[in-house]
């Protein structure tokens, strides 16, 4: 197929535009650099020939959806962002232009290119708000109700995708994601904590825990996140499907697991807790192993042994 990859260049992104080369598929990249690296994309463009094009495009520009109605893609993975949570506390108004106004672009593509399908990267962290104890893991049907702007913007999107399925018979799936790590991250952004403790801890620098360290997340490894993208290319049509692994992991628990790989144990420095960070989250899985006949299998130990790894090479 025809594929386009918004956020291509990006961490979960360029992992994923490898897995669509490598099962032959055409793949148009749609990125603006501002996060992603065309490092991420050199094995790629040095295997993929002509079966790979890159586009150097904000989606916040007009021309996206020009530029999608030329190229026609049958399938388009939404994953360009603004990640950061904090910097759509400080702006909102930024956050909005990028996570709004620049997905209404690429959904204005998909329907002029009459795409069948947009796979589109939400944020499970955020859409459920904090929910209590006793919903935990958090299902799909839970109220959606983010307590930051980017949880917002991110829920709106979700929105606007049924309603272009609605009236423009656009078919949608939207992964709604756990904290995905792996090789590649950035370290820094709304599920960071895994490369940036990675990077601290290579460099034999002190980590910074926020707060007291207990407030969890469900970490899920890129490998069996970019499966699920691969899935919900056929399947899962009109539904959110979360994510995840289904397990809580405390920061101090992932602190003690990268530390425990390590020959010698990093320094810790605690830190003021964040504001709009969730105390707890976790998300069930169910509907995605029926509907997209995924599951994860990779453990948090070798996954961040795997980021390490990457991190080691990164810092050379």
């Amino acid at each position: 197929m025809r594929t386009l990859v918004t956020g291509g260049a990006g961490f979960i992104g360029s992992n994923l535009v490898d897995r669509l080369l490598v099962e032959g598929h055409e793949v148009d990249v749609v990125d603006d650099f501002s996060t992603g690296s065309l490092s991420n994309l050199s094995e790629a463009r040095g295997s993929a020939g002509r079966s790979l094009t890159i586009h150097h495009l904000d989606i916040t520009a007009p021309a996206i959806i020009e530029l999608m109605a030329r190229r026609r893609p049958e399938l388009v993975f939404h994953l360009a962002a603004q990640p950061d949570i904090e910097l759509s506390i400080s702006d909102p108004g930024f956050d909005a232009l990028v996570n709004v106004v620049g997905s209404l672009n690429v959904l204005e593509g998909a329907r002029r290119a009459e795409t069948e399908r947009v796979v589109y990267a939400a944020s499970g962290n955020t859409l459920y708000g904090q929910p209590s104890s006793d919903d935990l893991p958090v299902r799909e049907a839970h109220p959606q109700l983010p307590i930051s702007p980017f949880g917002v913007s991110k829920k709106a999107v979700i929105d606007y995708l049924a309603m272009y399925r609605e009236i423009h018979a656009l078919e949608f799936c939207a992964l709604a994601l756990g904290s995905v790590y792996g090789p590649r991250q950035v370290p820094h952004g709304e599920s960071g904590v895994v490369a940036v403790f990675a990077e601290h801890i290579v460099r034999g620098e002190p980590v910074t825990v926020f707060g007291d360290g207990a407030q969890t997340r469900d970490f899920v490894f890129v490998d069996d996140v970019v499966d699920a993208f691969v899935r919900a290319a056929t399947r899962g049509g009109g539904l959110v499907c979360n994510i995840a692994t289904a397990q809580e992991t405390s920061v101090n628990e992932l602190f003690a697991t990268m530390a425990a790989l390590r020959d010698s144990e990093p320094a810790r420095v605690e830190a003021p807790a964040r504001p709009g960070e969730l105390r707890r989250s976790c998300l069930d899985i169910e509907r995605a192993g029926i509907q997209l006949g995924w599951r994860p299998w990779t453990e948090l130990t070798d996954g961040t042994r795997a980021v390490l790894e990457f991190a080691t090479e990164r810092v050379r």
